[in-house]
């Protein structure tokens, strides 16, 4: 009888257990779907909003001629780097083929005035706008910041331009979008909710093959620390997250009506992950190749009072400016002791924000740490005519970033006079430091030594063949030059702007 009795209570005891259970998975299944029927009746009330805005900003140009709105979506539009100069250009080359087409630019940079902005992109790059500009000030631009996500940092900053991409459409709905800094998360909103033709910019693939097969082969990098390139176990899930965000990443990015990448290397991690063969089209970023041409190559090679070493980029971690600093620590290390004009390492680059500044001053004490202190300085946010004194002085132009998307640095350098050392990967090695007329135009390399080999063997190189290197590389970077980048931006772009009012 205890027995039975023992049975029947443990039975009882299951049988609530599995009550429970049910009861939860129940409750979880409903909250889920009213949860998906709350969001998704919040979406058709959004997107029913925003078209009624769209359908009112339409009514009030009916009375005049139909303009055509480009927004731009470019929250550091106040940076002043290479992504900075190919917006500027871009909404140039629209002023100046179109009458009637607006351009508006959606920018987190609250604390400049638009006039600061405009100033600054005059000063930074020499580019002249002969229109207004209209910025919308967004407040959320903390969102997509990288210091925001420690961890699942590429998800998180995606997801966080969706967000200031809600705020954006808040307050500006364009008949043209435009993301010209790499948001491709944000494409759908202003797509499906804005109902906006879509164009992309692509200056480096947010994931690509080489990412995975760093984490995959447990590789360290500024994207892939320590702790996890170290664990297996960490290293496999990480793989499985990065290769679930690229799945998102592609869906994402065909969205888009025409696509423009900066690259070949770019060109084949697009097409690789958003699958649009036939509205991808490469488009070379723009450079002042006609300004720095006029640098004269004989003044380069003939200087003997100190032999000058410059690097050009934004502080930012992928640039790589701690192997610049190692490598030239292990040059000037090779000829300790050996009799040698001064040489000196110079460093511009400019400083988005205080991580930024931070990263600058971890390197001035790795210059402390190495013992070259006197030999490197910092030059930062410097203007465009410093920038041409700077170039001018110098001899070798310096590039460190592993898979650089482009490089616009390493054009300018090459269009300065300079014999130009760049990392053996991605647009340096496929597009711009490449044989010319079947002569050499610069050096690759990709670690400590091979940089410090690079820098023995230019100055081992006769004046002669420094100057010869020097004008091949000068002469091909003409497939560069603003008016290339404004004929092949306008033709990509040109089915998505209204073909009325154009100017003869």
């Amino acid at each position: 009888m205890e027995e039975k009795e023992n049975r029947d209570h443990s039975h009882d005891i299951l049988l609530a257990y599995f009550n429970f259970l049910s009861g939860m998975i129940t409750f979880i299944i409903v909250f889920c779907s009213l949860m998906i029927l709350v969001v998704g009746v919040l979406l058709l009330l959004l997107k029913f909003w925003i078209q009624q805005k769209v359908k009112k900003a339409v009514s009030q140009k009916e009375n005049g001629d139909k303009q055509c709105c480009v927004g731009f979506f470019h929250p550091y539009c106040n940076a002043g780097g290479g992504g900075e100069r190919v917006l500027w250009s871009a909404i140039k080359s629209l002023q100046t083929k179109y009458s009637h087409v607006e351009c508006t630019v959606y920018t987190g940079d609250s604390d400049v005035t638009s006039e600061e902005i405009l100033a600054q992109a005059e000063a930074r790059f020499n580019i002249h706008l002969t229109k207004p500009v209209q910025f919308v000030f967004l407040s959320r631009r903390r969102w997509v910041e990288a210091s925001m996500y420690p961890y699942f940092t590429l998800l998180g900053q995606s997801l966080g331009s969706m967000y200031l991409a809600l705020e954006a459409l808040f307050k500006f709905v364009p008949d043209v979008y435009i993301d010209s800094m790499g948001y491709a998360f944000t494409v759908p909103l202003f797509k499906y909710f804005g109902g906006c033709r879509i164009a992309c910019y692509v200056h480096y693939p947010t994931i690509s093959t080489d990412m995975l097969e760093r984490v995959s082969h447990q590789v360290e990098a500024h994207n892939n620390r320590s702790f996890i390139s170290r664990s297996p176990l960490l290293s496999a899930f990480k793989l499985r997250y990065y290769q679930m965000f690229a799945s998102l990443y592609g869906l994402v990015g065909r969205c888009s009506d025409i696509v423009l990448v900066n690259s070949s290397w770019t060109q084949g991690h697009i097409l690789s992950l958003w699958n649009l063969p036939s509205t991808t089209f490469l488009v070379y970023p723009p450079c002042d190749v006609k300004e720095f041409k006029k640098i004269s190559l004989e003044k380069n090679n003939t200087r003997s009072d100190c032999l000058k070493i410059i690097s050009i980029g934004q502080f930012r971690p992928e640039k790589d400016h701690p192997l610049q600093i190692k490598a030239f620590s292990e040059f000037l290390k090779r000829r300790s002791g050996q009799k040698m004009q001064p040489i000196k390492l110079v460093i511009v680059g400019s400083c988005r924000n205080k991580e930024d500044e931070e990263r600058v001053n971890q390197l001035q004490d790795l210059c402390h740490s190495l013992d070259v202190v006197e030999n490197v300085e910092f030059k930062i946010n410097i203007s465009y005519s410093d920038l041409l004194l700077e170039m001018k002085e110098a001899t070798i132009g310096l590039h460190t970033m592993w898979n650089e998307h482009f490089g616009i640095g390493v054009v300018e350098c090459m269009a300065a006079g300079l014999i130009t050392i760049a990392h053996n990967s991605g647009g340096p090695k496929l597009d711009i430091v490449v044989e010319y007329n079947g002569k050499p135009t610069g050096f690759l390399a990709h670690d400590e030594k091979s940089y410090a080999d690079a820098f023995d063997t230019v100055l081992k190189l006769t004046k002669e063949e420094q100057l010869e290197i020097r004008n091949n590389a000068r002469v091909s970077v003409s497939r560069f030059s603003e008016e290339e980048f404004q004929s092949s931006f306008l033709s990509a772009t040109e089915h998505l702007i209204s073909p009325k009012s154009k100017k003869d």
